[in-house]
């Protein structure tokens, strides 16, 4: 099969998309032609649960091979949330080996599942070439679909294993920042990287987790930020710096409406055709990884650099992170 062009004239990496999300089920294949075409040659999928998990790692291995791309979105990660979807994430990721790879963790929603097998079943996973961090797994205090108190222990746990393997953090935050931040403090001697995954939070909590180390992943969110001190005031005045931030589409959710009439005339024009071209498949009903491009574009407006500037160093970030090559 041939390729068709790239529309991009850069290498982007989105650390994380949910492609086994039911949503892609008729058509991954597409969705992947898509994102290869939008310049994305690695994907990490997430697993948000040990099942999902084993899912992103079948996935990854059922495209061995499949594409040999060189330019634009170099790698997806997709992200495991529950043991379920890390099973998932996992058979992902096999189907489209060094192209896709996955995460395997536990989604604070799912902390309230979490037993004595939980963590040997994560364990396992961990142990899979192209199992690149440990997570997604976190804090959500917004809607607490599992109780604070479990939320906290399982999370704990997530990071001492990673601690353990020397393993990349995937973690969710919401509404707990002190409490999140209390708990990577206990560990700053022996952390290995962390990205805070899809940050919506202020500038002032930003800039502390950049304090501590950590990295900021960004997705389409930054659109219909509307505070005053949140995403866009955090990068127009660096407390994300761009050597501590990273790309993300968390696919098929957060969709960035790059047309939106609150979105100033100066930063909309920024975007090139080629990447709006690539947007143009993507909706609020379902995000897709080749959206990314129009995002990046997005953000480096807000920082005033350059998308190709922003493009390689969230790259690099990405890779030295994840021990991408």
């Amino acid at each position: 099969m041939v390729e068709e062009a790239c529309c991009v004239p850069y290498e982007l990496v989105d650390i994380g998309a949910n492609l086994t999300h039911p949503s892609f089920k008729d058509d991954i294949l597409a969705v992947l032609r898509r994102s290869k075409q939008a310049g994305l040659s690695k994907i990490i999928v997430t697993g948000t649960s040990v099942k999902h998990s084993e899912q992103a790692r079948e996935l990854a291995a059922l495209h061995k091979g499949y594409l040999y791309f060189t330019a634009g979105l170099s790698k997806i990660i997709v992200t495991g949330t529950s043991v379920k979807h890390s099973e998932q994430a996992r058979e992902l990721a096999a189907l489209h080996k060094g192209y896709l790879y996955f995460t395997a963790g536990v989604h604070p929603h799912d902390a309230k599942e979490f037993d004595e097998h939980t963590l040997d079943g994560l364990r396992t996973l961990q142990n899979e070439p192209n199992c690149v961090a440990v997570g997604e797994c976190g804090l959500d205090f917004n809607r607490n679909f599992s109780p604070p108190d479990q939320q906290l222990a399982v999370f704990e746990e997530q990071v001492k294993l990673a601690c353990e393997l020397k393993k990349p953090l995937f973690i969710h935050e919401r509404e707990a920042h002190n409490d999140m931040v209390s708990i990577l403090s206990r560990y700053k001697d022996v952390l290995p990287p962390a990205v805070i995954h899809c940050f919506t939070g202020t500038a002032a909590e930003a800039a502390k987790y950049v304090e501590m180390g950590l990295y900021i992943g960004l997705t389409g969110f930054i659109w219909k930020d509307r505070s005053k001190n949140g995403v866009k005031y955090a990068l127009q005045t660096r407390k994300i710096p761009l050597e501590r931030l990273v790309l993300e589409t968390d696919a098929p959710f957060m969709y960035s409406k790059i047309n939106d009439k609150k979105i100033a005339d100066h930063i909309k024009r920024v975007i090139t055709e080629g990447a709006r071209n690539m947007h143009k498949f993507a909706s609020f009903s379902r995000n897709e990884p080749c959206a990314l491009a129009a995002q990046c574009e997005l953000i480096a407006a807000y920082m005033d650099e350059s998308a190709l500037n922003v493009a390689t160093v969230t790259t690099a970030n990405a890779k030295k992170i994840y021990g991408l090559c």
